[in-house]
């Protein structure tokens, strides 16, 4: 661990090193290395099948695709890092290591709150005006959803990121983080920071709250109609489907809102961590779990896959 102490220049930071942080460092750091392998081979697994299988070509698998392409970026932001650190005991990252993985990180959370929300709009759509599908859900409004997400995330990154660390940092270079977050950024800073901390809040509930809204005013509308269906196979087609989808809905947004919109005192630095490791790591390794379990379509792709 010698290295904490040695070879920094004097922008450098240091991170947390989160596997000591426990009593099984080895143990904890196998399971992280497995989640990685996990996660990557499933959320490729799922761009593949996708892309390849003609009947998964409509606009819920897109934004499947998206989905999982979103988790392939976000556990490589970090684990990578964490990894490397671990079996070397170097855990500085550079002043531009430090502002790239924060910018990817806030771009990847962003983009992800819209696109959940994007994909309820789908299946609101879907399941509430079928014959309208091909209209509201056409090709080109996909993509274009899909970009304003990808666009608006960008914005919202750069204007974060480049404003916290323009700010005046401390002698004391060590964050209280296994990755670049700008809570914990913030606290290295000797300014005093607590309007920023504001408008971080009023950003944090611009990105969580109006996509947790039309995400609840779509599924509400869904229940209503599927309450309706007659056919008992279409009723279990839809929820089949739609569980799916507010599964992952429920482990991503709970987890970000403990975490940005609850107060301080609701929350400890460690339980930050843990609610941190939950998001950046599980999340993503979940997500193709549950939609190759619970969707009969994915799962009837793979399948036809393995049989060749």
């Amino acid at each position: 661990m010698s290295l904490k102490n040695n070879n920094t220049s004097g922008s450098d930071f240091i991170l947390l090193d989160v596997f000591y942080g426990t009593q099984i460092p080895w143990f904890m750091f196998i399971l992280t290395v497995l989640a990685l392998f996990v996660t990557l081979f499933g959320n490729a697994t799922i761009i593949i099948l996708i892309y390849t299988d003609s009947h998964l070509h409509s606009p819920m698998y897109f934004l499947l695709s998206q989905l999982s392409f979103m988790d392939i970026l976000y556990i490589s932001t970090f684990v990578p890092k964490m990894m490397y650190s671990f079996l070397s005991g170097n855990y500085h990252i550079s002043f531009i290591g430090c502002g790239a993985q924060l910018f990817l990180f806030m771009t990847l959370v962003a983009a992800e709150c819209l696109l959940l929300a994007v994909m309820a709009y789908d299946r609101y759509v879907a399941i509430c005006h079928p014959l309208r599908y091909t209209i509201f859900m056409r090709p080109s409004i996909c993509v274009l959803m899909v970009i304003g997400c990808w666009l608006g995330a960008l914005l919202n990154a750069l204007i974060h990121v480049i404003y916290t660390l323009t700010l005046p940092y401390c002698m004391s270079r060590e964050i209280h983080h296994f990755f670049c977050e700008i809570p914990a950024l913030l606290k290295l800073v000797c300014t005093d920071t607590s309007q920023y901390e504001k408008g971080l809040f009023v950003s944090g509930v611009i990105f969580l709250l109006p996509p947790i809204s039309g995400i609840t005013a779509s599924y509400g509308r869904i229940l209503s109609t599927v309450v309706r269906i007659d056919s008992t196979m279409g009723l279990k087609k839809t929820l089949a489907t739609c569980s799916s989808h507010m599964t992952v809905v429920s482990l991503f947004y709970g987890a970000a809102i403990i975490k940005y919109l609850l107060p301080k005192s609701y929350h400890s630095p460690k339980q930050d961590v843990v609610v941190s490791v939950f998001y950046t790591i599980l999340t993503p390794m979940l997500n193709p779990l549950i939609y190759s379990l619970r969707n009969k379509d994915v799962a009837k792709a793979l399948r036809k896959i393995l049989k060749k």
